[in-house]
C-alpha cells in the first residue's frame, strides 16, 4: 500500500503540474524494462507516472509502454510511484 504522502505527492504532480518525475528515474526504469525483454537498439519506451482518483485504481501506477517496430504497442503497469520500481516488479508486469 502506498503512503497517503507518496499519493498526495503524486495526485498534485498530475493535478496541477507540479514538476515531472526525475529524468534519471524514467532512464532507469527504460533500462530495466529493455534488459528484461532483451530488446532491440530499435525498441523505443515511454514511461510515466499515472495518478487516478477513481476508486478502482491503486492510486498510483507507473505506465511504460513498449513500441517495437512492427509489433502493436504494449502497456505495462506497476502500481508503485516510478520511484520505487524494481527489476522484480518489470519481471513481474511481464510474465503475465
Amino acid at each position: 500500500m502506498r503512503s497517503p504522502v507518496a499519493l498526495f505527492g503524486a495526485f498534485l504532480r498530475g493535478t496541477f503540474g507540479l514538476p515531472k518525475p526525475d529524468r534519471e528515474a524514467i532512464e532507469r526504469v527504460k533500462d530495466m524494462v529493455r534488459a528484461a525483454l532483451q530488446a532491440s537498439p530499435d525498441t523505443a519506451f515511454a514511461v510515466n507516472e499515472i495518478a487516478c482518483n477513481d476508486p478502482g485504481c491503486p492510486g498510483i501506477e507507473t505506465v511504460i509502454l513498449v513500441m517495437e517496430p512492427g509489433q502493436k504497442t504494449r502497456a505495462l503497469k506497476v502500481p508503485k510511484t516510478l520511484d520505487e520500481v524494481t527489476e522484480p516488479d518489470i519481471r513481474a508486469v511481464l510474465d503475465r
